[in-house]
């Protein structure tokens, strides 16, 4: 099992229900591909280093679980198409 942290930036211009509705899903996407998550960090909203989507702002969530190879591929490919997420990022962790 290898550790990964997941880095996830969402659209600022959504309210908070939908907001936790999108960090459910990358959550439930991580446990679907039998990842165990041991850590989320919210950091709240953040400016962005650059403009993305026309937006200037956006919340951060850093996401830490362990999993074998492949669920950071495959999660990836799902958050990819998801709406309201700006950015993501997921590197593996060395020990």
């Amino acid at each position: 099992m290898n550790k990964y942290e997941l880095t996830v930036v969402v659209s600022a211009k959504i309210e908070d229900e939908e907001r936790a509705a999108v960090i459910e899903k990358v959550k439930a996407l991580i446990e679907r591909f039998e990842g165990k998550i041991s850590d989320i960090d919210e950091w709240g909203k953040k400016r962005l280093a650059y403009e993305i989507q026309k937006m200037n702002e956006g919340f951060y969530y850093f996401i830490h679980f362990e999993s074998d190879a492949t669920t950071p591929h495959e999660v990836e490919q799902r958050i990819r198409i998801m709406d309201n997420v700006i950015r993501y990022l997921c590197v593996r962790q060395d020990a």
